[in-house]
């Protein structure tokens, strides 16, 4: 007796042992590592090196997280580094809404090498630029000021972000614009008031990937900043290690406290950075 298969059925099953090594995948480069710094933070130091290595701590301590406070200034590490991130964000998304919205609505005569060339911008490694964005601060005189990181900062995250911001902008029909500067509106009016809310899954998107750019950089930050008030995080992380010794619960707690905080972003924003995501995708 025969059995027969639909074709929908055929591809589920043929796609079901990719789905489970994409899985797998984000299982092992994301959650784990994730993970394995939380219970080293809940572990004491002689635990950590003992042999057989434990996975799991047998007697989860907090004296780390209080450590990790009292060693360094970890609460204005924090500090500097969200105002930091946060000013970017919103100077990255003040940017790239108008220039997306030039990009998708104006009748630009170079549109498309304009947009290659925000395209090749984002390829740049940013070790090729830290030296003339350094002589730049300096002549300016913002070294050792938030403004040094915040000016970098959004200058690299606004290709990624403009390009997100066009295939939304694109995906909005004109009349509604239109109908509003019927009633009075200017075209700015018009953006923010019409446009931008209507595409506020991809706002939100791009403003969480401009707050983690800023948040996880480390480069610009070591070479920017000598003052030890205005370390941000990443910087003040690699201070915890000695010279000749690494207390790995002790940073790793650090590195839990730094982690919560965008995870917290991500959970409040998740179905608006979910949607942006996929809207995006579609529209591109």
């Amino acid at each position: 007796m025969s059995t027969v298969t639909s074709p929908g059925l055929s591809s589920m099953l043929a796609g079901r042992p990719l789905r489970l090594f994409a899985a797998a995948a984000l299982l092992i480069n994301g959650v784990f590592p994730a993970l394995w710094i939380l219970f080293t933070s809940l572990k004491n130091e002689a635990e950590l090196t003992a042999k057989p290595i434990t996975w799991l701590p047998h007697a989860p301590t907090l004296a780390n997280y209080m450590q990790a406070f009292s060693d360094q200034p970890l609460h204005i590490f924090l500090f500097n580094s969200f105002m930091v991130a946060l000013l970017s964000t919103c100077l990255t998304l003040f940017i790239s809404v108008l220039a997306a919205y030039a990009l998708a609505r104006l009748n630009l005569r170079y549109r498309g090498l304009i947009l290659s060339a925000i395209i090749a911008v984002s390829t740049f490694p940013l070790v090729t630029l830290l030296v003339p964005l350094f002589e730049i601060m300096r002549t300016l005189n913002l070294l050792n000021t938030w403004i040094a990181l915040v000016l970098p900062y959004t200058v690299l995250s606004l290709p990624v972000c403009t390009l997100m911001l066009v295939s939304f902008f694109e995906g909005i029909p004109r009349d509604l614009e239109n109908a509003a500067m019927i009633d009075g509106c200017t075209r700015i009016g018009a953006l923010f008031k019409i446009v931008v809310p209507l595409c506020a899954p991809g706002v939100f998107t791009a403003g969480i990937l401009a707050f983690v750019n800023a948040w996880d950089e480390f480069l610009l930050a070591l070479s920017f900043n000598s003052n030890p008030s205005l370390r941000t995080l990443p910087v003040g992380i690699q201070l915890y290690q000695g010279e000749f010794a690494f207390p790995w619960p002790v940073i790793s707690a650090a590195l839990v406290v730094g982690i919560v905080p965008v995870a917290i972003l991500i959970v409040i924003f998740q179905e608006r950075v979910v949607s942006g995501l996929t809207a995006g995708g579609i529209k591109g």
